[in-house]
């Protein structure tokens, strides 16, 4: 049987390929213990189970070239990134996703992959996966790692506030953020929570935001318990850790039932470099070591309902410094 000449010719046409997206960066979260100043090139750090709900915020901090996430007012995540070169550089200011494409590809740069796309103005610039050398390399966008990228992509809503500053435009604990999170997740102005004045051991105002989720920090070298509603702090209290010089590590916890007497159950959680922890029940000599006020435990502990999460960490975690005040910068359609 002759083929038809068509289809001949067909079958001797070479048709061009789609070639793989690249990946860059780790294809996974280093442990939870690992610095944002100690991560290597494309590397990152993952910890959704610190907030598992929540308003969630991204900061770009364009010194150190690292951005952050955070969710309920806790960080749940950190990447090495890669921001605008000279002639390029990442605009700064604060920013809402207008446009999220799991799949996009450059309509300026040759059809460049630009996959876990987030748009954050219409003139091009956007968070993506991408190359990270160790300097600003891109032609404005935030290249993300991509196994970073991706997880970012998942949990992120449309809508979502973005900060990208330096030390020439925002404030110091704006451009180098901790673990709490340093701007309002709605406007992205920069939070100045007050200190605890010396005669005061702890703070408690719920009317700050009535409803939503419940993430607490507790760090050993501030010694404060931190208490997040729905991306807003509510409470905070001085705590008293005993044995001071036997460090508690990083670890998160969840409450996973409440008890007949109305206290929690907690359980650990598995989380990069302590997996095996998952599931685990809370130590009762570890929590010996810890002295929250008692008024405060008292408005706390009704609040502990399944799901409630507690990280603990011994790095600091509450901001040194004021400055000035951010740009928002407004995105109109084109």
């Amino acid at each position: 049987m002759r083929l038809p000449a068509v289809l001949i010719l067909l079958c001797t046409i070479a048709f061009p390929t789609s070639a793989a997206t690249p990946f860059w960066g780790a294809k996974a979260s280093d442990a939870v213990d690992v610095a944002p100043a100690d991560l290597e090139l494309g590397h990152f750090v993952w910890l959704p189970q610190a907030a598992p709900a929540g308003p969630i915020v991204v900061v770009v901090g364009l010194d150190d070239q690292i951005a952050y996430a955070y969710r309920n007012g806790v960080r749940i995540g950190y990447a090495k990134v890669s921001t605008g070169k000279k002639g390029h550089e990442t605009p700064t200011g604060v920013f809402t996703t207008l446009q999220k494409d799991k799949d996009h590809h450059s309509s300026i740069y040759n059809n460049a992959a630009m996959p876990y796309t987030q748009r954050l103005t219409w003139g091009g610039v956007a968070l993506h996966a991408g190359g990270i050398p160790d300097y600003p390399s891109s032609h404005g966008c935030v290249h993300l790692p991509s196994e970073f990228a991706r997880l970012l992509f998942e949990v992120s809503p449309m809508g979502m506030t973005v900060v990208v500053g330096d030390e020439a435009v925002v404030p110091a604990d704006v451009a180098h953020p901790a673990m709490l999170e340093p701007v309002d997740p709605e406007s992205g102005v920069a939070l100045e929570t007050p200190r605890l004045a010396a005669h005061e051991t702890s703070r408690w105002q719920p009317d700050l935001s009535p409803v939503g989720p419940i993430a607490m920090l507790l760090s050993s070298a501030d010694r404060r318990l931190i208490v997040f509603r729905n991306g807003v702090e509510i409470g905070r209290a001085q705590v008293e850790v005993r044995d001071p010089d036997q460090a508690l590590g990083t670890h998160v916890f969840t409450v996973v039932e409440s008890q007949a007497d109305g206290t929690p159950r907690w359980s650990a959680v598995g989380v990069p470099g302590h997996a095996g922890e998952d599931g685990m029940p809370l130590d009762p000599a570890q929590v010996e070591r810890i002295a929250v006020p008692d008024a405060f435990r008292a408005n706390v502990t009704p609040l502990l309902v399944p799901g409630t999460t507690l990280m603990v960490t011994d790095a600091a975690v509450l901001p040194s410094t004021t400055g000035m005040s951010m740009t928002v910068v407004t995105n109109a359609a084109p």
